[in-house]
């Protein structure tokens, strides 16, 4: 049971408050901000309590999302309901932001009232929910007849109309029902790797944690059927296929995920809802089909003027493009954080087949040998759109029965760095 949820800023600042039951003070949420932020480290936990009162909350779009309760509830029912709270209203928002929230406080205190009948949970499902909500969201940039930017001389197609903008699936669900919404259906292969390298060069870690997302703007679609690799393998047991093996060590599907097809012909068959749902996911370990994206060749010496130089040969292992537009290097920019004691070194873009290097002279007070050792481990962020460290492909998106009208379905591959050490 439920007795309150609030939505806060990262600085506090209330945004959405709603209290269920009626039992707790109007400092329930000062007192929760006062403990979260009085912790050290930067995951503070889940669950936390003051007397009586339990603190359950997640942190999504840079906002805390917090439920209260008392003892007896279940912690995990309730983060999953904070998890599906934020998924329905970026669902329904469009996005997950603070300006989001703030200007779509309506909708949300709607979406409230319906998935939350005095403490107690009614439903998550957007099916059920769009019979019911009836405010409409209100984005940030409405709109117009004058955006012309995908637009070629005398109206025709250009190479970037054809490209899905990278804000194309933060459009809530409810488009207005005067104006009608694009009929658009987006497919997400997303991976997040974890890498740790040694001082001597050797990969001593390497994880891949990966899933398929849909994003569904169609107002009715009976069924999707999504076609792997048909050399996708789970397990070293059987491999598939007469072409490069895709394997990996463990994987998971959706509960609307009927697999029917999916042993013979590696094909996903499901009824897609309205907004954001993870149909599969997948893990590989220790055994990636091809190289490492990046590579770091570090040197640690002290000048003869008592300063740490850190020279930084950072190499792009990515094939390169057949022809590369770029004509001049990147931008790059350095900055130092005493705070954290870490440089920090940030490239815009980085070419495959190419290296960049990076000279960074440091005053340290009273540097020894003993703590030039203490330098260390550098640690890589990154995105690399249009590739995925396992293989995985779709082979196709179907749809049946084929929608009246004009729509689109869009497939798009990313690869996140979750933890890419390096150490020296």
């Amino acid at each position: 049971m439920i007795s309150q949820v609030f939505i806060l800023s990262s600085k506090g600042d209330h945004l959405i408050y709603k209290d269920f039951r009626g039992g707790a003070g109007n400092d329930i949420v000062s007192i929760f901000y006062e403990k979260v932020t009085a912790l050290t480290g930067d995951q503070p936990p889940v669950v936390m309590n003051h007397k009586d009162i339990y603190f359950v909350h997640i942190r999504q779009g840079g906002l805390y999302w917090v439920a209260t309760t008392t003892a007896g509830s279940s912690p995990f029912t309730i983060t999953e309901f904070l998890n599906r709270l934020a998924a329905l209203v970026k669902d329904y928002c469009g996005s997950l932001s603070e300006k989001s929230v703030q200007m779509n406080f309506a909708l949300i205190y709607e979406l409230l009232d319906e998935i939350v009948d005095y403490g107690y949970i009614q439903t998550t499902s957007s099916d059920v929910l769009k019979n019911f909500i009836q405010t409409e969201a209100v984005t940030s940039r409405p709109f117009s007849l004058f955006d012309l930017s995908n637009v070629g001389l005398f109206g025709a197609e250009t190479q970037q109309s054809k490209v899905a903008p990278s804000s194309a699936a933060t459009r809530p669900i409810q488009s207005s029902r005067e104006q009608g919404g694009k009929s658009e259906i987006f497919v997400d292969v997303i991976e997040r790797m974890t890498v740790v390298i040694g001082s001597n060069g050797l990969l001593m870690k390497a994880d891949v944690e990966g899933e398929i997302r849909v994003k569904c703007y169609m107002p009715s679609c009976s069924e999707m059927r999504i076609g792997l690799n048909e050399e996708f393998s789970i397990g070293k047991s059987q491999l598939r296929g007469y072409g490069a093996a895709v394997r990996v060590d463990e994987c998971s599907f959706h509960q609307a995920v009927r697999l029917d097809e999916f042993d013979s012909h590696r094909i996903l068959r499901l009824c897609p809802s309205q907004g954001e749902q993870t149909v599969m996911q997948y893990q590989l370990s220790d055994d990636l089909p091809s190289a490492l994206p990046f590579r770091l060749f570090p040197t640690i010496e002290r000048d003869n003027g008592g300063r740490l130089l850190m020279y930084m040969k950072l190499r792009c292992d990515l094939p390169p493009k057949s022809l590369s537009q770029e004509l001049s290097s990147p931008d790059q920019s350095a900055e130092l954080k005493p705070q954290s004691r870490a440089v920090v070194w940030k490239i815009a873009r980085f070419a495959g087949g190419t290296q960049l290097s990076a000279l960074f002279k440091l005053e340290v007070p009273s540097l020894s040998s003993a703590s030039m050792l203490e330098v260390g481990p550098v640690g890589l962020s990154f995105e690399l759109p249009k590739i995925t460290a396992t293989g995985l492909q779709i082979r196709f998106l179907r749809l049946s029965p084929i929608q009246p009208g004009p729509s689109q379905r869009w497939v798009r591959y990313v690869t996140h760095s979750d933890s890419y050490t390096i150490r020296i």
